[in-house]
């Protein structure tokens, strides 16, 4: 009963997108050969055949020839199992397309910065690691510098926590065993369960701290933006002499306005 409701619901979705397409004016092909790779990506990025038919209500012919159209493509690669995956030739197109976002997103770093005096960085979760995609640099002459592009991992800084803290406990966990917790100074947290308890505190307070946990001297405040289509998140960064419990008192509601600001943003980028 299960499986046939699932099937019902799935079907319902694709008439739902069938229907919007063509008030659009849309290609459907194309727009069902997106909601396919978006299905895969939503499932941890491998699904079978008879899968995809299920969630996304599609006769399976019809799937069959949109996955061997993007498997020829690269985008998606077809295991021994049978069952496809996500392909390398989106690394392209996401590492593209997150240099873009940076550049696009940048005015919303400076607005930070002109709000809080402090570097504004955004990053984003990049299978188990955090990747920062943009930066903009605090005006005082003792700042925090990041290259974007640059990757760490994600228990040590304040945007990979305020990122796992936006997974499931059990996918949070999962990843943490996947990488280890290296300490990467006196302050890293190095024991997952204290970590998942932390992460709860950051799911309540809504932003998170790195108290000198990647780099000694450093504190940092981030939230992760809400609703965005990937995982990212802004921080401030700045000496821990200058980022004060004061300074968080200003810094963090400004970085909350601020990840709302970019979430719309994206939003309306979306529906356009």
């Amino acid at each position: 009963m299960e499986d046939v409701n699932d099937s019902t619901q799935g079907a319902g979705l694709a008439v739902a997108r069938g229907a919007a397409t063509a008030g659009s004016g849309g290609v459907q092909s194309i727009e069902r050969a997106f909601d396919l790779l978006e299905m895969l990506a939503d499932a941890g990025g491998a699904l079978g055949l008879s899968e995809l038919a299920t969630v996304s209500g599609l006769p399976l012919p019809t799937v069959h020839r949109l996955m061997r159209t993007l498997v020829n493509r690269g985008y998606v690669r077809q295991e021994t199992s049978r069952r496809y995956t996500l392909g390398s030739r989106l690394i392209r197109l996401g590492e593209t397309s997150s240099r873009m976002l940076g550049t696009w997103l940048r005015p919303y770093l400076a607005q930070l910065v002109r709000l809080t005096g402090e570097t504004a960085n955004l990053a984003m979760l990049d299978g188990d690691e955090v990747v920062y995609i943009a930066q903009v640099p605090s005006p005082h002459s003792m700042r925090m510098f990041t290259e974007p592009g640059r990757r760490v991992q994600p228990h040590c800084t304040a945007v990979g926590k305020a990122l796992l803290a936006q997974l499931p406990p059990g996918e949070a966990r999962a990843l943490l065993e996947r990488d280890g917790m290296p300490a990467y100074t006196p302050a890293t947290i190095t024991d997952p369960d204290l970590l998942l308890a932390h992460l709860e505190v950051i799911r309540k307070q809504g932003y998170a701290v790195d108290e000198g946990e990647q780099e000694v001297g450093v504190r940092c405040f981030a939230v992760a933006v809400p609703d965005a289509p990937g995982s990212l998140a802004i921080s401030t960064s700045g000496p821990q002499t200058r980022m004060t419990d004061d300074a968080a008192a200003r810094i963090v509601p400004a970085l909350k306005r601020t990840a709302r600001e970019i979430s719309d943003t994206i939003a309306a980028e979306g529906a356009s």
